[in-house]
């Protein structure tokens, strides 16, 4: 019954694998041929005989293994499943073809058989179908095992049997997650008791440690995908001893001619070196192990073939993991990493995953420096792309900036870029933006939290030539950055070399270098200030800065210059032209200028030239403006400062009346200003303000000018005529608001008083420019006023002509005429007012009447007598007068009085004018009595004798005057 069955369905299922239809079909009868065939084997075991059909049953058997050779070597998808099927199908046939004791030859064939067929079905997954077959195996290999082969001649072939039988008992249990099973498999496969790994071949060797090996690598890989049943750790060791049982099945095998036998052994030791790493943490000796294997694994590479090769620079990166975790010495961690870097081939992601690795190594600061210098010293040798040194680069910059120790920093990055320098490696104006800005991110970081050394150091990096594609403009900014930094460290001497670097024709370069002027102690910020102001990207926020730095520092001479300098720029800078700012900054210079004028030691010198400057300045902006209106209370201001810093002046300063004057000057123009452009009624005071400092400042010229005069033997007369024309100018500024009637009945006299004293002054200027024309009508003038307004300050119209007087009594050159004329009106005033001092009436009384006796002619002889006479009648009012025992009308000036009068007297006498000879005697008769003892000697003739002619002339007077009435009797 079973032949006919077997044979129906082996009819079915032959055709069927040629034209490879129908494989479902096929597959359920090559299991059912199968299946018949175990059931055929069993019922055979029962009997002892051998079955005719065994001989047709090992046929087909082998047969249907043939055939599954056949379409393993095809390409259908499913044709691993038929083939599993023939083998099951062959392999129970040829069971059932077995004698019932079989011999050796017989248990061989149908263990490999077995062995393999199991294999097939354990990889499908049919575990139920491979445990029976390796269940028959089982059987057969200890049926094999009690043969007794004492010539050995079968014991090769028995070994790799047993070997496959065995290595595939141990596959099976795997894939069945039978570990136990698995690993005692393994035991006795790998076993050295029984020496059957020496009689393996090479070939059998290595397929058993690549079984070996794929146990070891499954538990590898649940490391990390399944840590909830078992431990890490303990997965890993598991995968170690799968993997050393791997290795020493092949270990002892040579490799130099066999590649497939050294890539084997490179993987078992990778994967060792592998389950080693993560098996550390239980024993950290595994780490050495690890090392070991991955150096023994390295030692095997060829440098010419496959040195540069992704899976042998995993293998550098697995020996850098494993010396980290063992924490090994910055010198091994350097060589892995130099290793790494010597055998890569370059490409963005390779070098990111070097500088990636780097970053974890942060601990070890100098090691990643080194790295990373030795990475870009490779870059350049092996002229990597621009942009892979850009990268090392600003990694280095960015690594660097996390040194504890600075000066290392500094050294690491000046040897890498000296490096880049040396090879002539030109940076692109990105990277090299971004260099520059990671500089200064560092060091501004360093500068505000006042490390000024270490910021300094780090904006001098960016002044490196390696930069110099972004042009002198980064390079002068890096410099002007260190160069405050040693600002602040006041290290000023170092600061001012560094920005001596700069071009001086930036305006920010010129702004550090005031700021080093200004705390070395320097004259230099004064021109440091010009010379900013006048550069091409000035801008006045600077000026603001230092304006507001000298303030803080209270160095106002400093601050000065600076607003001078903000001045000009609002006068000379294009689209300025708001006219109150400058104002304001007038206003601020000058006040700066007086409270420096009031300090000890000051430079009167500078400092009044400067506020002069400045006041003329404030004069120009108001005339310039359009709506002067709006700079009322600047000019307000401005008048009062000047006209009280001129009345201090007065006071406080020597030999500096044109100064003085100036001043005065410039508050007369802003008063006048302010009085024509004022919004509302101008205050009466004003125009006394107004007059006073007009008068101020002619007054100062002339004091200035006979200074000079005293000084000098000769000045030229055009100076005489600048001075006279500034006084007549005062005098006609005077006159008017007297005209225009601007002040009060109070103040009058103060400007009339004003106004006599600058006539003196014209009369002085007048007499040395030898203008007696205006010398008379200047004294015409007076005599005018003082008709008009006799009732008022008859004091100051005396003083006036005395005033006149002396003047023109000490310039040598002054005509008579034009003396007499000064002298008759002093004389006048004198006696008009009654205010005079005697001494200077006697004085003047004198002169007048020597030049009228000079002149000789009858009119001038009747006014000097009435002169004569005049100074009788003062005589006789205050004849006696004395200031202590002095007599206040001089003892001199009487005497001369009587003389001239008696000698006066006796000419005319001779030249018969009688009548004016008895007047002349007339008076010196009563002269007499004002002289000592002049009146005994008048009534006592010849008693007495003087011993000169002056003393005897009472005796001779009166003699004379009684030989003449007489001689000639009166009518």
């Amino acid at each position: 019954m079973l032949p006919a069955v077997f044979q129906e369905l082996l009819i079915k299922t032959k055709p069927r694998l040629k034209d490879g239809t129908t494989k479902d079909e096929t597959i359920k009868d090559l299991h059912k041929i199968a299946s018949l065939a175990q059931t055929f084997t069993e019922q055979r075991l029962k009997s002892i005989k051998k079955s005719h059909l065994s001989d047709f049953l090992d046929q087909e058997g082998v047969s249907l293994w043939n055939a599954s050779g056949v379409v393993r070597l095809g390409s259908a998808p499913d044709s691993r499943v038929v083939v599993a099927a023939l083998r099951l199908a062959g392999f129970r046939l040829m069971e059932a073809g077995l004698e019932p004791k079989p011999d050796t030859e017989a248990l061989l064939h149908i263990l490999q058989i077995a062995s393999k067929t199991g294999a097939t079905l354990s990889e499908l997954g049919h575990n139920d179908s491979a445990s029976s077959v390796l269940g028959c195996a089982a059987k057969y290999e200890e049926a094999l095992r009690n043969i007794d082969d004492p010539s050995g001649t079968n014991q090769q072939a028995r070994a790799c049997v047993t070997a496959v039988y065995l290595s595939t008992r141990m596959e099976a249990a795997w894939r069945e997650g039978n570990e136990g099973l698995a690993a005692f498999m393994a035991d006795k496969v790998t076993g050295q008791n029984d020496g059957r790994l020496g009689l393996l071949s090479n070939h059998d060797r290595e397929t058993l440690a690549t079984k070996l090996l794929d146990i070891g690598k499954s538990l590898l890989r649940s490391c990390y995908q399944d840590s909830k049943l078992v431990s890490e750790d303990n997965k890993a060791n598991e995968a170690i001893r799968w993997m050393q049982k791997a290795f020493s099945v092949i270990e002892l095998l040579d490799c130099a001619s066999n590649a497939e036998l050294a890539e084997l052994k490179r993987s078992v030791l990778r994967s060792l070196a592998r389950g080693y790493f993560l098996s550390s943490s239980q024993d950290p000796e595994n780490l050495i192990r690890a090392e070991t294997a991955l150096e023994e694994v390295i030692a095997t590479i060829d440098p010419s073939v496959d040195n540069v090769s992704s899976e042998y620079q995993q293998l550098r990166w697995m020996k850098l993991a494993v010396i980290k975790r063992r924490k090994a010495g910055d010198t091994v961690l350097l060589q892995a990493l130099q290793a790494i870097i010597d055998n890569m081939t370059y490409s963005e992601s390779n070098l990111t995953d070097v500088l990636q690795e780097l970053r974890t190594l942060s601990q070890y600061h100098q090691l990643v420096t080194s790295a990373t210098q030795y990475c870009l010293h490779r870059a350049l040798q092996c002229s990597w792309s621009t942009d892979a040194v850009e990268r090392l680069l600003v990694s280095l910059i960015f690594h660097c900036s996390k040194d504890d120790k600075h000066d290392r920093a500094m050294q690491d990055l000046h040897a890498s870029f000296k490096e880049l320098s040396d090879v002539e490696f030109e940076l692109l104006k990105a990277p090299a933006t971004a260099c520059i800005t990671l500089l200064w991110q560092y060091g501004d970081r360093h500068y505000h939290a006042g490390r000024w050394k270490e910021a300094a150091d780090w904006f001098t990096c960016g002044t490196h030539s390696i930069f110099t594609c972004l042009g002198p403009v980064s390079s002068s900014k890096c410099f002007r950055k260190a160069a405050l930094a040693h600002l602040k460290r006041k290290d000023y001497a170092y600061a001012g070399s560094i920005i001596r670097r700069c071009p001086d024709t930036e305006a920010t370069t010129q702004y550090v270098t005031f700021l080093i002027a200004v705390y070395q102690g320097l004259q230099a910020p004064i021109k440091s200030i010009r010379n900013m102001v006048h550069a091409a990207n000035f801008d006045r926020k600077m000026i603001l800065l230092a304006c507001r730095l000298a303030h803080d520092m209270d160095m106002k001479n400093l601050l000065l210059n600076v607003l001078k300098a903000l001045l000009e720029t609002l006068n000379f800078r294009e689209n300025v032209g708001n006219i109150t700012e400058a104002m304001t900054l007038v206003r601020c210079i000058i006040r700066l200028i007086i409270k420096l004028l009031g300090e000890p030691a000051a430079d009167l010198d500078r400092l009044v030239v400067a506020l002069l400057h400045h006041l003329k300045i404030a004069v120009t902006v108001v005339e310039s403006c359009e709506q002067p209106a709006i700079l009322a209370r600047d000019v307000s201001w401005l008048w009062r400062t000047a006209y009280n810093c001129a009345i201090q002046a007065c006071s406080d300063w020597e030999d500096r009346e044109d100064q003085i004057s100036d001043i005065f000057d410039a508050a007369r123009r802003l008063l006048e200003l302010y009085t024509l452009h004022a919004t509302v009624d101008v205050d009466q005071a004003i125009y006394i303000y107004l007059v006073n400092a007009s008068f101020a400042s002619a007054s100062g010229r002339v004091m200035s000018f006979r200074r000079l005069r005293s000084q000098t033997e000769s000045i030229e007369s055009e100076k005489y005529r600048d001075l006279f024309n500034e006084v007549n100018q005062s005098l006609q500024r005077i006159g008017k608001v007297l005209r225009e009637e601007k002040v009060s009945q109070e103040d009058l006299p103060r400007l009339e008083s004003s106004l006599q004293i600058l006539r003196v002054f014209i009369v002085e200027v007048a007499s040395h420019l030898s203008d007696w024309t205006t010398v008379l009508a200047t004294i015409e003038e007076r005599n005018l006023f003082c008709m008009q307004e006799a009732s008022r300050s008859d004091r100051d119209s005396l003083e006036t002509y005395e005033a006149f007087a002396d003047a023109l009594w000490e310039d040598k050159n002054c005509p008579i005429h034009v003396l007499f004329t000064a002298l008759e009106a002093t004389l006048h005033a004198c006696l008009a007012r009654g205010h005079f001092s005697l001494e200077k009436f006697a004085r003047w009384l004198r002169a007048i009447c020597i030049i009228l006796l000079t002149r000789a002619t009858g009119a001038d002889r009747s006014k000097a007598i009435g002169y004569v006479d005049q100074a009788i009648a003062v005589l006789e009012e205050h004849g006696d007068a004395r200031d202590g025992s002095d007599l206040l009308y001089p003892l001199d000036e009487r005497q001369w009085l009587l003389s001239t009068a008696y000698n006066t007297g006796l000419e005319c006498l001779h030249a018969s004018m009688v009548d004016e000879a008895k007047r002349w005697f007339e008076s010196s008769t009563i002269i007499c009595r004002f002289v000592p003892d002049g009146r005994q000697r008048a009534e006592k003739v010849g008693k007495v004798q003087w011993k000169i002619r002056l003393h005897r002339i009472p005796q001779q007077i009166s003699t004379t005057y009684s030989d003449l009435l007489a001689r000639y009797p009166t009518k």
